[in-house]
């Protein structure tokens, strides 16, 4: 939230004594830190401020998977992102992988329940924009070993959109990463796009 001169009203989480003298550099370059150290309120420039902003609709499905900025740490990411663009709406999921509705990571070390698992947090975030599988144009697949889970995981995904009926298939890139936690094993982005419900 930004007041009418651009000024946000929300208070980074910056511990100011803890940051490293490159941090210190760094921040200071963004604006972020004045010359005594404090952290600035954030002025968002009048040319974005003069603009009609395009309207962004953080998207969540609780019934499946809770929000990130809900665990006991904090992270700071939604779970998908709705834009609208003349007659269409576009959906962006972040990396989604086998968590349960509380934040919790599920199916520890049983790669093809934990493909199974994101591939049903996703269709629940795509209903909650009341989209389906077949408005997907395009997925990034993390894998923590590709070269040990690929042929699982393409024959649970084969067998999943096999199901579905999708043809054509969504765009796809398979990727080998560290995921953000030790035990998920598997992580999926995608990106949906529908004509807007006229209704």
């Amino acid at each position: 939230m930004s007041d009418s001169t651009g000024t946000l009203t929300r208070d980074p989480q910056i511990d100011v004594t803890r940051l490293s003298p490159g941090e210190v550099e760094e921040l200071r370059n963004l604006g972020m830190l004045d010359e005594e150290g404090g952290v600035r309120p954030y002025i968002m420039p009048a040319v974005h401020r003069a603009r009609p902003p395009l309207e962004k609709l953080s998207i969540s499905a609780p019934r499946m998977l809770n929000e990130a900025f809900d665990y006991s740490r904090p992270s700071s990411f939604s779970r998908a992102l709705a834009m609208q663009f003349g007659d269409f709406t576009a959906l962006f999921i972040s990396g989604t992988a086998s968590v349960d509705d509380q934040g919790y990571s599920v199916h520890e070390g049983d790669f093809r329940a934990q493909c199974w698992r994101t591939y049903g947090n996703i269709t629940a975030l795509l209903e909650a924009e009341d989209m389906t599988w077949h408005d997907i144009v395009r997925t990034t697949c993390y894998l923590r070993d590709i070269e040990r889970d690929y042929k699982d995981f393409n024959e649970v995904r084969t067998a999943f959109f096999e199901w579905l009926g999708l043809d054509p298939l969504p765009a796809s890139t398979g990727i080998q990463a560290r995921l953000c936690r030790e035990d998920l094993l598997v992580e999926i982005e995608a990106i949906a796009i529908a004509r807007r419900d006229e209704g």
